[in-house]
């Protein structure tokens, strides 16, 4: 979508390290939202020693709403 923008930062050698910056700000915030959305859906240690299956699956519920909205935000601009 952006070939200008690529062009001109593979030209100038930056490609690599503007890349290792969006995935790391990416991973940064994907951890935050993970951990801010188990805490307000109540996903707690305790509730991964009593039904693990239900925590695997509300865990999963949240990892892919948080990886959806990081690549909204900030992947597929």
């Amino acid at each position: 979508h952006h070939k200008v923008i690529y062009a001109n930062l593979l030209t100038s050698g930056k490609l690599p390290e503007y890349l290792a910056d969006i995935d790391r700000r990416a991973e940064e915030l994907f951890l935050r939202l993970a951990k801010q959305m188990a805490e307000a859906e109540g996903i707690t240690e305790k509730l991964k020693a009593s039904d693990q299956m239900e925590w695997v699956g509300r865990m999963n519920n949240v990892r892919n709403t948080a990886m959806e909205l990081v690549n909204a935000e900030m992947i597929f601009v």
